[in-house]
């Protein structure tokens, strides 16, 4: 979404804020208001969402969050600028101001056609809810199409998704996968709520600015009954895919967690139901109607168990980024076809 003079990422929709600014949310209000209890809050959040801009110079944002703190990573273009930080409810001015090498570098990187321009002021956000109080600075204009990647990666899933335990939004795993395919990540994950809500897979199909997708199906929905989740994730996977079926829909299932029994062999109950949801999301891919569905099994994408936080739920930064090479390997194939 383009808001006056910058581009709010994996923006669809704006609120007023408290403090003269706006409340940028992941999805609009129609359909944030049929999603879970948890949904309708995690949507508000950004999770890898960002604010681009380009600038003739030196320029200023101001952010803050609506409570808590949001994270906050810098990039010129694919470039990481400075350390990453956090920003917490008194509004703070960011300064980007584009280091000497990098500029006198920028004529032979700009040959070189990178996915995103080095241009291209980027703060990529995770954390609370934040309000955008402005930017000021002299020339500054959204960043044009030529200027970011061809390729638009949409990805739904669970707090994995969303960006849980990953040291900085950038670590994620479907951060990860976006740099290696070189793309521009629109991120649903809803920590803790990714229970397939039709509303959800309606809003995707009707969305018309992604070539590529993942949905991670779901782990969240284990107080589900085998049937409820067969049916729920059967109405998401034929949705998606037959909304255009020259965009690959690539279903993940389970990744390795402690209903495992080779995570925890003490668990019974679990690891039963585990393996159902697997074998359930396999045999809803198999009897797709359309070409374009992908089955990837979670399990590989994520083989080192010690790729895990002590929850054994959430991947480190290690195994996030395991996972996303795992996962681009897979997608790069998919991606160059859609791009043909």
């Amino acid at each position: 979404m383009v808001y006056r003079d910058v581009e709010l990422h994996n923006t669809a929709e704006l609120k007023e804020g408290k403090h003269g600014g706006v409340l940028p949310q992941r999805v609009p209000d129609s359909v944030r208001e049929h999603l879970n209890e948890g949904a309708q809050q995690r949507v508000l959040r950004p999770a890898c969402s960002e604010i681009r801009f380009v600038s003739e110079g030196p320029a200023k944002v101001t952010i803050s969050a609506t409570e808590g703190s949001v994270k906050v990573v810098p990039f010129f273009g694919l470039f990481r600028h400075g350390l990453p930080f956090t920003v917490g409810t008194e509004p703070r001015t960011i300064e980007m101001a584009m280091p000497e090498r990098l500029s006198n570098g920028l004529d032979a990187l700009l040959k070189q056609r990178m996915p995103f321009s080095p241009r291209v002021c980027r703060l990529m956000l995770w954390g609370s809810q934040i309000e955008y109080h402005g930017v000021e600075g002299n020339g500054v204009r959204p960043p044009t199409t030529d200027e970011l990647p061809s390729l638009r990666y949409l990805s739904y899933g669970t707090s994995i998704t969303h960006g849980s335990a990953a040291s900085w939004p950038n670590l994620s795993y479907v951060a990860q996968t976006a740099r290696r395919l070189g793309a521009d990540l629109l991120n649903f994950g809803v920590g803790g709520s990714c229970h397939c809500e039709p509303e959800f897979a309606d809003y995707f199909a009707s969305r018309d600015d992604w070539d590529i997708a993942t949905l991670a199906l779901s782990v969240n929905m284990m107080g589900f009954t085998p049937e409820e989740f067969r049916e729920r994730v059967t109405y998401v996977v034929n949705t998606v895919a037959g909304s255009d079926t020259t965009r690959p829909v690539a279903c993940i299932t389970l990744y390795r967690f402690y209903g495992d029994r080779d995570v925890n062999p003490t668990l019974h109950d679990i690891p039963a139901k585990g393996a159902l949801f697997r074998e359930i999301l396999r045999e809803t891919v198999a009897a797709c109607p359309h070409p374009n569905v992908h089955l990837l099994e979670g399990r590989e994408m994520l083989t080192d168990v010690g790729g895990l936080t002590t929850d054994l739920i959430h991947p480190a930064d290690d195994g996030m980024i395991q996972m996303g090479e795992n996962i681009a390997r897979r997608l790069l194939p998919l991606a160059a076809a859609r791009l043909k």
